[in-house]
């Protein structure tokens, strides 16, 4: 069987990647298509890979200004002509699931989220733009970009979903149904539990749902050290905010990042995540996670086990959940054992399982 991976864009690395590199591993000689990359900000190995970037790729400026071509996304995705594939595995989150497949190929979205700016983010999407002209333009192209993405949404054979919490936006927003495959943490990056130092760390994007800011106002209000590791747009508002006893330090290799997890006191997770890779990988280093408790997170934090929860999106709340904290002890053995329940293997083994199975029921005559 040929099979071909599609995923949104390749230009920042986060939770979706490392999803998109494990299937990479399990079909090395799957190209990738994406609608546009950018691998001087990608690890070695997609580099190595067999990239195919869209035309929007070729368009000026795309790589950093792609988000304000939204109705030309569409386009790019239908435009990867796919016919001399048998499956198609799509790891999706915005447009790699529209791509156009014929009644004997299978398609399978492994779907980390329906498109969050057109549904569930929308209205907070919008209040995020300043620009005026963009900003009376942009609901008509959301609105024909949410027509676009429900009717392509149903050209999908089969849905992955990274969580429950994901399955029941799919079961919302498409009407239709899907088996949850957790993502995977990457276990062998990790050594056995060491004693933790006396920051908090965070992993993540930066960007604005992540809502990294309310974290920051606490940490200044508390005096107390925050790492915080990744890169994004919303990074020189949150450098503005940052006080003294809070680091940015941008992006930072797997081997720096697995340091400060090894290091740190306890992560921080403030944004409702659709699943959220970096809570576990924290725990897969023995070190409590304190999180917002909505969405990803209560599938993955073990309150009292291997976190708390703090449950307004506010500093207040989370000061009041640091306390609380500081009250308790864990076991890092503990936490990590937790975690391992979401191991690599595990992960690819119930994707290949899934796969065949679906092979399977092509393969068997209607009658």
């Amino acid at each position: 069987m040929k099979i071909a991976l599609v995923h949104d864009y390749l230009n920042q690395y986060g939770g979706a990647e490392r999803v998109l590199e494990c299937f990479m591993d399990m079909f090395p000689d799957a190209p990738v298509y994406t609608i546009i990359s950018d691998l001087d900000r990608m690890p070695r190995r997609f580099k190595q890979a067999n990239i195919i970037n869209s035309f929007v790729q070729n368009v000026p400026f795309s790589k950093k200004h792609y988000k304000k071509m939204l109705s030309l996304l569409p386009h790019a995705v239908e435009s990867f002509d796919l016919r001399s594939y048998d499956v198609i595995l799509s790891s999706s989150s915005a447009f790699a699931k529209g791509i156009i497949t014929n009644p004997s190929q299978i398609h399978i979205c492994y779907c980390h989220t329906p498109m969050r700016y057109v549904w569930d983010l929308y209205h907070q999407y919008l209040a995020e733009i300043h620009n005026p002209i963009y900003k009376n333009v942009l609901p008509f192209i959301l609105h024909k970009i949410r027509n676009w993405d429900y009717v392509n949404s149903q050209r999908v054979d089969y849905y992955i979903a990274n969580s429950e919490n994901v399955s029941r936006r799919i079961r919302k927003y498409y009407n239709l149904p899907s088996e949850v495959i957790h993502p995977p943490v990457a276990f062998d990056r990790f050594g056995a539990p060491t004693e933790s130092g006396d920051y908090f760390l965070i992993v993540s994007r930066l960007i604005p749902y992540k809502r990294i800011d309310l974290v920051i106002e606490a940490f200044n209000r508390l005096q107390l050290p925050l790492v915080i590791i990744g890169d994004g747009y919303d990074r020189s508002r949150l450098q503005k905010l940052a006080g003294p006893t809070v680091q940015l330090l941008g992006y930072q290799s797997d081997e720096v990042i697995s340091q400060y997890y090894a290091g740190c006191k306890a992560f921080i997770l403030a944004g409702e995540e659709d699943f959220g890779i970096t809570p576990l990988e924290a725990q897969a280093n023995g070190k409590p996670v304190i999180a917002y408790g909505k969405g990803g997170a209560l599938e993955t934090v073990a309150e009292g086990t291997s976190g708390v929860f703090f449950r307004e999106p506010s500093a207040d709340s989370l000061i009041q959940s640091l306390k609380h904290f500081n009250t308790l002890s864990f076991d890092s053995q503990i936490i990590r054992q937790h975690a391992d329940q979401f191991n690599e293997t595990r992960f690819k083994n119930q994707i290949s399982s899934f796969i065949d199975n679906a092979i399977k029921q092509k393969e068997q005559p209607h009658v």
